[in-house]
C-alpha cells in the first residue's frame, strides 16, 4: 500500500527520480517518460468525466475503471521486470483488464453506424476531451513500444495490449458522447484547397 506523509523529498533535485525497484533514473529516461505519459492520458481521462459524470453514468463508471487500471499500468512500468527476485509480487496488468475494456468497447459500439470518414475531434466538449485523451494515450502507447525495443529494458506485452485498447475505447467513447456519432465531424479531405 501507498503511503505518502511527505510529498517533498528533494531527492529528485538532481534530475533523477526513483523507480519501485528503488532504481534511480533521469526524469528524462524513456522509463519515466513512458509512465509519465501514461499518468498524463489518466488526467486528461479525469477531465473528459467532467463532461460524462452525468450525462452518462454508465459510461463515467468506464471511465472510472479505466483510471484505477491506468495507475495499475504506472506501477507496471515503473517496476521493470529485470528477472530478479523482489521481496512483493509487482503489479503487472493481465489479460483479463484487456478483455474487460474489449466488452467495454463492443458494448458502447454496438449502438453506433460504421463510419464512412474520418472524424475530426470535436463535436462536443465530452467527445472533444475524450479525443484529446485518446491522443495523449496514443503518445503513451508509442513511448512504451520505444521501450521494450530498447537494450536492456522489458515492458509488459500486456501493458502495450492494454493502452492499445484505451484509445480504441476512448475514440468509441467520443462518437457515443456525440449523439451516437450523430454529432461527429467528419473529414473532408481536401475540403479547403
Amino acid at each position: 500500500m501507498v503511503k505518502l506523509n511527505k510529498i517533498y523529498t528533494r531527492t529528485g533535485d538532481d534530475g533523477t527520480t526513483g523507480l519501485g525497484s528503488g532504481e534511480r533514473r533521469l526524469k528524462s529516461d524513456l522509463r519515466v517518460e513512458a509512465y509519465g505519459t501514461v499518468d498524463e492520458a489518466n488526467a486528461c481521462i479525469g477531465l473528459a468525466r467532467l463532461h460524462t459524470a452525468e450525462a452518462s453514468p454508465q459510461l463515467d463508471a468506464m471511465l472510472g475503471r479505466i483510471q484505477n487500471d491506468l495507475f495499475d499500468l504506472g506501477a507496471d512500468l515503473c517496476v521493470p521486470d529485470t528477472g530478479k527476485k523482489l521481496d512483493y509480487e509487482p503489479l503487472r496488468i493481465i489479460a483479463a483488464q484487456t478483455a474487460r475494456i474489449e466488452a467495454d468497447i463492443d458494448s458502447l459500439n454496438k449502438g453506433l453506424r460504421p463510419l464512412k470518414s474520418f472524424i475530426l475531434p470535436g463535436g462536443s466538449p465530452a467527445a472533444a476531451a475524450l479525443h484529446l485523451a485518446r491522443t495523449v494515450t496514443r503518445r503513451a502507447e508509442r513511448m512504451m513500444v520505444a521501450l521494450a525495443q530498447s537494450p536492456g529494458e522489458h515492458v509488459n506485452r500486456e501493458g502495450i495490449r492494454y493502452i492499445n485498447r484505451v484509445s480504441d475505447f476512448l475514440f468509441v467513447a467520443g462518437r457515443v458522447v456525440n449523439d451516437n456519432g450523430n454529432s461527429d465531424v467528419l473529414w473532408v479531405p481536401g475540403q479547403n484547397r
